[in-house]
């Protein structure tokens, strides 16, 4: 049976019970798919790899054995490979790339229901692929969403590009916090494929986040069943809810023998209560719903509220066991705080359940229920006691079985994953700790195993995905550790003598080198000695390893020398010959023997230095000591003593340990010390509560009488399958304090309880034991060498902190005064002036005796200060403005103090208020309020004193020169005045030639500085294109068609346009039938246009528009119109061939040379649209997007990044970017659930509004597609200041008017909008109109010539003129051309290249036809040839393309990108240019720009037209079979009947001359007759105003 849902290991799959039909074509596709990578095979990831990261938090998971990884985050569903180093796909809703969430989801309260727009992720049908159709043998995963109402999709596996069904609404819960329970399974009755869900339809009001509302027949809905191959036309079954049940929150769903099962509990979102235990739903794997019946679940042991609340499940279906973590509700009341026993592991038999479960139910409604009774709810099932685990913190379990072994995971509350081993008889072991995050995150409430190499697990937490080894097995050193751990995933691997996987053990030959668990650790091997002769020894192996093909050797560990080395016997031993000698049992005090092979080693070092000191038999033997009986004492194995007398103690030795071992094991315990008064200790406290993995030493317990009891222990108990830790009290300090020394623990929460002279325990409460701290940010970094500045650092964890460590190069280690709570610490920086150097300083955090590093601090020299000055703000205020040097402390009202002192002891305090930064100075500002004396303050002395944490300095103020001081040097001043009189003119003279050097000076330095910084721009600046930018607007054939054959003549459009399919087919004209007959003869047709092109009144515009009629009035017959175009191009050539070839179809001069445009608009529309659309469309998208970047000029359009230097703003103003928070109105005829009413915006500070109005719609534009329906003109913006708003407008009563008159448009800088002011904008109430006519009267960036200079006359340049030349912008053309390069190129190469070597039909065909007209006439120049190809379809179609985006795309193009086009179609029909390019210094910018590239497009084009004639020529019939399917796909598309009348119009205009040209000609006898008979059908209707 194939199944999918949360479930056991993987098992084989067998085939499908019949083949499935073909499923339905893709109705609608909600998420847009975007394919990030190619498929690949998984490869395994390193060690250590880092996690995969979301950009949202982490709402379902899934994993596939052929497909890679599942995970829904946010709005976007993610496939990664197996390594979650590669994303193979991403699919997302709404704005492309973007995965944010509709709705902003807070955090969950755990142990409560999360939130997540992701409900439903199971894949399903991997594997059991029969039938013969598509797609039969692939694996398909179905997705359920809030969005759409709660929709389900099904996609393939391996495309998930590809939606092919789609859900009605309500199929999953539509809430974030509603609850979603489904597993897909294949019914056994009919084969196909069901989806079986359990969901949270209605919530509370204020949990409705996504705004969605079930149908009324929903209302009381929990269980439904559909179909997934009619995914969901209709319902199969559904289970609805008891009246009173209230609401259920479904956590798992899963199969097991024969039915579907669902965990759930009851749960109430407003109060966060669970008013009754959790329970099990079951109906049958049916294909209908067939309620089987509900049973309660009761895992409450150990706790007193009972555990009311199931957080994760868990089926181990091999051994028919069910495993559910439970958890009590956790709240901020002392009653209802995390303790040691919150949550539980508990394990459930399903036979049991299956067998308990009820049909009659309390929570749905059955048939059963009318016949309850009092006995409603059945008894609760028991879990299995000795496999229970309680715990602090869990969050979710798997289970899984191997070695006959059950495993189970366990993920806790703060990131740990930990790991327990049941028994034979399914006890609990005390977890193993595989993997701790570090930042404590919650663990995923699911677990999913890696389904390609079980050897890894899938560990979520947050918006993080970890791929994490399953066991650690490299923690175990010895064979005999890593197999009495009893991990079934390690083992012993021989040749590489470590722990390892079976995977990572290499075998070698067909020797079996790794030893799992059911071998046990005797089997380990074991190197023995035994001296068998008085001069013999020998060495062995003994456990479950061959020693075969090996040596041994039997070395001196003091000298390295080689005792002995002999070949291995095949029983595994190696016998020596080693000498008795006294010297030898001095020498031999430890040796080492060897064991090795080709492929392994095995050595073992015996040390026998203390064998003599060892007075009992059996200790001796197990140092590998030899026991002397009769001697009685112990003696190395290579010393002398008799071996028959060594055999014989041995048995001895074993037999008395036998014997002593019988005898009783343990010596009796002491009776206890019972105080009969235990009633007078007391407990009122432990101190701290909260402590890190190393322990702590000098825990502080707190009560009464301790300096009775004589024996005093502390108890810590925390995971129930864990040993309890009893630690001895280390001090009694007095009467009401004891110390204690925790040794280290593993982080969890334990409880303490203290035992008095081994009497009852008495509770002390919980002791928690949390990861070391660390830090992840100091601010500031950078403190003064004086110190004293406030520090704080940011982490986790901080509350365990014994010290804070300042750790310095000279001074060494020493401690900081800190006030830490748990994620931050404040210190005051030490005073470290008097040390040598300015180094940076290490902080680091001391738990226990380890230091940990947390930050570095940065210490600079002490700031400077300047100077200051005093300004009155009022009556009774003063403010002191201290002024100091620039540097890069971070100063804040904490750490500065500033008073002012003034006469003898007057003195004020000044308070902070802000600091301000200038370009060479820092001012800080305080002020001083309630100044009543303020005369005595100036006119008494004054200075300020500045305490800036440990640094105390006075500031004082300039002084300032008295009157008494000139009134003295006033006479010498007049006793030099004739002199200064002397000399003032020539000083004059000087001073204004250094003046005008000076300016001088401030040119050419104003003129380095914007040609450095357009060189910087130049080589630094990127503009970020976008790759993928939706969906193209194209416009259709019908317009396109119209745009290029009447470019300048709109006022066809609509006449063309009408709606074929509206015209009855059975009226008919019969003039315009017999005139489309008429043309249909090619002699006439030819003869007419050569007529009407002889006529002196017949204009190029007239030529232009007969050949677009005509175009249209032989749209379904391209055929006949090509052979038309064959015979002018001919006529066309023996006219040129008498003058110049070369310039033939160069002008549109004639009919067949617009007719050749249109023929290739035609010919050419698909290839234009399939290959040179998109990029074409990126093209014009990257430019307009350089455009914006900088200033431009609204009234000439004029602008800072262009490629056509006519249009370069050169009078461009300093600018910069300001970030906006833009706020849409809500409008609620036009509101959507999905739309972001909130969007950030980048504008430009000298943007009109309306530019900065444009910004803003078309960010709105790309993130939701429509602003409500409304234009920009129909929208208004407001600045929000605070609670006000402010409408901005172009032109207000606030624009500023120059002195000629000139209106100066409102820009953001004008209105001073800084960085994240939040903008709002709302829908007009009338005055759709543009905002502003601009006229004469306004300017916007290119000011009068009179203002331009007074503009700049600001403070910031203190009277100097910013001196600007166009010629200085000219790095901006090429900043553009670089910007746009690669895009353009792209563009270039996509025009003048052979999709799949094939050129398109059209121009192949009329290529060729020019190279055999020019073999026909004898013309051998190439030139001439390569120039006719270049006028027929790069000047003639291309040029006009390229020139012209509003003709492919439903854009508006704007006189500036017209006129930056142009410069590209210039470079590009120069890349088809023979000349070669002689260009100078003083040649026009627009050539100059792409002068480099030219060359290189040369060859491209002469290999373009090579790879063309080399091509094999179309046969006759392939050229018709074309244009006979492009005639098809344009029927109807064009109201012919208007072309004929036009083409008419011209016919009667020239009439007489058509008539005798007619006359003349040979052959054109029935042709003229009928023209005459048209003219009377024309003539006719005509008086009977049918026309």
């Amino acid at each position: 049976m194939e199944v999918s849902g949360r479930k056991g290991p993987a098992r084989p799959r067998r085939p499908a019970a019949r083949p499935l039909p073909p499923l339905p074509l893709p109705l609608l596709l909600p998420l847009a798919a975007l394919l990030l990578a190619p498929r690949a095979p998984a490869l395994a990831a390193p060690e250590g790899a880092p996690p995969w990261r979301s950009e949202q938090a982490i709402g379902a998971l899934a994993a596939s054995r052929k497909d890679g990884v599942f995970v829904a985050s946010g709005s976007c569903l993610h496939q990664l490979d197996h390594t979650l180093q590669k994303p193979l796909s991403r699919l997302h809703k709404g704005q492309q790339g973007n995965c944010s969430e509709p709705v902003a989801l807070a955090p969950p309260a755990r142990p409560g229901p999360a939130s997540s727009f992701s409900k439903l992720l199971l894949p399903y049908r991997e594997g059991a692929g029969a039938g013969v159709g598509p797609g039969r043998d692939r694996g398909l995963l179905l997705t359920g969403w809030t969005f759409n109402s709660g929709g389900c999709e099904v996609r393939q596996l391996a495309s998930l590009n590809l939606s092919e069904l789609l859900s009605s609404p309500e199929v999953v819960s539509c809430h974030p916090r509603g609850s979603t329970a489904g597993v897909v399974y294949q019914a056994p009755e009919d084969g196909r494929w069901y989806l079986a869900v359990a969901a949270t339809f209605v919530l509370p009001e204020s949990e409705a986040l996504s705004k969605c509302g079930p149908a009324a027949s929903d209302l009381d809905m929990a269980i439904t069943l559909q179909d997934t191959e009619k995914l969901f036309t209709e319902e199969d079954g559904r289970l609805k809810l008891q009246a009173g049940a209230g609401t259920l929150h479904f956590v798992d769903a899963f199969l097991w023998n024969g039915s579907v099962y669902f965990p759930y509990y009851p749960y109430n979102y407003t109060s966060g209560a669970a008013p009754r235990a959790p329970a099990m739903a079951r109906i049958a794997q049916s294909t209908r719903v067939d309620f089987q019946g509900q049973v309660a679940l009761n895992c409450s042991r150990g706790h007193p509220d009972g555990r009311r609340l199931l957080l994760s499940s868990s089926l181990l279906e091999p051994l028919g066991l069910w495993a559910g973590v439970f958890s009590a509700a956790v709240g901020p009341d002392p009653g209802t705080r995390r303790s040691p026993a919150t949550t539980a592991l508990c394990l459930f038999r399903m036979s049991e359940i299956q067998a308990r479960a009820r049909t009659c139910s309390s929570d749905f409604q059955t048939s059963d229920n009318q016949n309850c009774g009092k006995d409603t709810e059945s008894n609760a099932v028991q879990p299995i006691e000795s496999s229970t685990l309680i715990h602090s913190d869990l969050t979710s379990v798997y289970g899984t079985v191997v070695l006959n072994r059950t495993v189970l995971f366990l993920g806790t509350g703060d990131g740990q994953l930990l790991k327990v081993i049941l028994g034979e008889n399914l006890t609990s072991n005390c977890p193993e700790v595989i993997y701790e995050i570090k930042e404590e995150t919650p663990v995923f409430h699911k677990l999913v195993p890696d389904p390609e190499n079980n050897t890894y697990i899938y560990l979520a937490s947050g918006k993080e995905i970890r791929r994490i080894r399953v066991a650690n097995c490299n923690n175990h050193h010895s064979c005999k550790a890593c197999l009495t751990a009893m991990d079934p995933h390690c083992g012993w691997c021989h040749s590489l003598q470590r722990c390892t996987f079976q995977d990572d053990c290499k075998q070698v030959g067909n020797t079996q080198t790794w030893l799992d668990i059911s071998s046990g650790a005797s089997k380990c091997p074991k190197i023995q000695i035994a001296r068998s002769s008085f001069y013999q020894a020998s060495v062995s192996v003994v456990g479950s390893f061959s020693t075969k093909y090996s040596w041994c050797s039997v070395k001196n560990s003091g000298t390295n020398k080689e005792l002995c080395k002999a070949k291995t016997q095949p029983h595994g031993t190696c016998s020596c010959h080693i000498k008795n000698t006294k010297m030898m049992d001095k020498d031999l005090l430890a040796i080492s023997v060897s064991f090795t092979s080709d492929s392994w080693n095995l050595t073992e070092r015996f040390n026998f230095t203390n064998c003599s000191s060892l007075r009992e038999c059996q200790v001796c033997v197990d140092v590998s000591c030899v026991w002397c009986e009769n001697e009685k004492k112990c003696i190395p194995p290579f010393t002398a003593c008799d071996p028959a007398d060594y055999r014989k103690n041995q048995i001895v030795c074993q037999a008395s340990r036998k014997s002593s071992l019988s005898r009783g094991g343990f010596p009796a315990k002491k009776n206890a010390k019972i105080n009969q008064d235990s009633q007078v200790f007391s407990i009122h406290s432990i101190m701290p509560q909260k402590v890190s993995t190393l322990g702590k030493s000098d825990m502080i317990v707190i009560g009464a009488n301790f300096t009775q009891a004589s024996n005093i222990s502390m108890i810590l108990k925390g995971t129930s399958t864990c040993d309890q830790d009893v630690i001895h009290v280390h001090q009694v300090l007095n009467d009401t304090h004891m110390k204690f020394s925790l040794p280290s623990s593993r982080k969890e929460m334990k409880d303490v309880c203290i035992q008095f002279d081994d009497s009852d325990c008495f509770p002390a409460g919980t002791l928690s034991f949390v990861a070391l701290p660390w830090c992840s940010f100091i601010f500031p970094a950078t403190t003064w060498i004086s110190g004293g500045q406030n520090i704080t650092i940011e982490g986790q964890n901080f509350d365990v902190i014994d010290s804070l460590i300042i750790s310095h190069e000279v001074k060494g280690d020493f401690s900081v005064s800190e006030y830490c709570t748990e994620t931050q610490c404040n210190f005051l920086a030490p005073n470290l002036k008097f040390s040598k150097g300015r180094p940076n300083v290490n902080v680091k955090m001391k738990v226990q005796d380890v230091l940990l590093y947390c930050k570095t601090l940065q210490y600079l020299d002490d700031p400077r200060f300047t100077g200051y000055r005093i300004d009155f703000a009022g009556l009774q205020e003063m403010e002191v403005k201290i002024q100091k040097e620039n540097d890069n402390f971070h100063i804040s009202k904490q750490d500065i103090e500033m008073t002012l002192f003034y006469g003898e002891n007057g003195h004020r305090n000044c308070n902070f208020e802000n600091i301000t930064r200038g370009q060479d100075l820092t001012t800080i500002l305080c002020k001083i309020k309630a100044v009543s004396t303020q005369n005595n303050v100036l006119a008494s002395f004054k200075k300020v004193r500045v305490k800036l944490g440990n640094l105390e300095l006075y500031v004082e103020q300039e002084s300032v020169p008295s009157t008494w001081y000139f009134l003295i040097v006033l006479p010498v001043l007049l006793v030099t005045v004739i002199f200064v009189a002397v000399v003032v003119t020539r000083y004059k003279s000087k001073e204004l030639s250094r003046k005008q050097s000076q300016q001088l000076e401030l040119l050419e330095s104003e003129l380095r500085k914007e040609i450095r910084d357009g060189f910087a721009e130049l080589q630094m600046d990127k503009l970020d294109v976008v790759d993928s930018f939706g969906t193209v607007p194209f416009l259709d054939y019908k317009h396109f068609a119209l745009r290029t054959f009447f470019p300048e003549s709109g006022g066809f459009t609509h006449i063309f346009t009408e709606d074929m399919h509206s015209r009855d087919p059975g009226d008919k004209n019969e003039s315009l039938t017999a005139l489309d007959a008429l043309i249909c003869n090619k002699s006439f047709l030819v003869t007419v246009i050569h007529t009407l092109e002889k006529q002196k009144s017949f204009s190029v515009k007239d030529r232009c528009l007969f050949a677009s009629f005509l175009t249209i009035a032989l749209q379904t017959k391209l055929v006949y119109l090509t052979s038309i175009l064959e015979v002018l191009t001919r006529d066309l050539m023996e006219q040129s061939s008498n003058m110049q070839p070369k310039l033939m179809l160069r002008r549109t001069e004639s009919v067949v040379e617009k007719l050749l445009t249109n023929w290739m608009s035609v010919c050419l529309s698909g290839f234009l649209r399939e290959t040179v659309g998109e990029p074409f469309y990126l093209l014009v998208t990257t430019l307009n997007q350089k455009i914006n970047k900088g200033p431009v000029d609204v009234i000439t359009s004029k602008a800072l990044y262009t490629l056509n230097e006519d249009w370069l703003l050169w009078q461009v103003p300093e600018f910069s970017t300001v970030a906006l928070n833009a706020v849409f109105e809500q409008i609620p005829e036009n509101e959507s659930a999905d739309v972001c009413r909130s969007i950030a915006v980048n504008v430009l500070d000298c943007d009109t509004i309306g530019q900065a109005k444009e910004k803003i719609f078309q960010a709105f534009l790309s993130k939701n597609g429509s602003l409500y329906g409304l234009q920009i003109n129909e929208i208004g913006l407001e600045l929000q200041l605070g609670t006000r708003q402010k409408e901005l407008l172009d032109i207000d009563s606030s624009s500023v008017i120059l002195e000629d008159g000139i209106t100066k448009l409102n820009t953001i800088g004008h209105y001073e909008i800084s960085n994240g002011s939040t903008i709002s904008v709302f829908k007009k109430l009338s005055n759709f109109t543009s905002d502003v006519e601009y006229s004469e009267h306004h300017c916007h960036l290119i000011l009068p010539d009179s203002e331009a200079f007074q503009d700049v006359q600001g403070k910031r340049h203190r009277g100097k003129h910013k001196f600007k030349v166009k010629e200085m912008y000219l790095t901006k053309l090429l900043s553009t051309k670089v910007a746009i390069h690669s895009v353009l190129e792209k563009l270039f190469r996509s025009i003048w290249s052979l999709p799949n070597s094939k050129a398109p039909f059209a121009i192949k065909y009329f290529f060729d036809f020019l190279d055999a007209q020019a073999e026909n006439k004898k013309i051998t120049d190439p030139d001439v040839v390569h120039i006719w190809k270049t006028n027929s379809l790069p000047l003639r179609f291309w040029v006009n393309i390229l020139k012209n985006p509003q003709f492919v795309f439903d854009i508006k193009k704007t006189p500036h990108i017209d006129s930056c086009l142009s410069v590209i179609a210039q470079a590009f029909m120069d890349a088809f240019s023979l000349a070669e390019q002689q260009l100078g210094k003083e040649a026009p910018t627009n050539k100059l720009l792409y002068a480099k590239d030219i060359p290189n497009y040369k060859e491209e084009v002469k290999a373009y037209y090579k790879a063309i004639r080399d091509l094999p020529p179309l046969s006759s019939l392939e050229m018709e079979e074309f244009l006979t399917q492009e005639s098809k796909k344009h029927e109807n598309e064009f109201n012919e009947e208007v072309a004929l009348t036009e083409i008419y119009k011209y016919i009667v205009k020239y009439f007489d001359e058509i008539l005798n040209k007619l006359e003349r000609e040979r052959g054109l006898e029935d042709a003229q007759k009928q023209l005459l008979h048209i003219k009377v059908l024309f003539e006719e209707k005509k008086k009977c105003k049918w026309v």
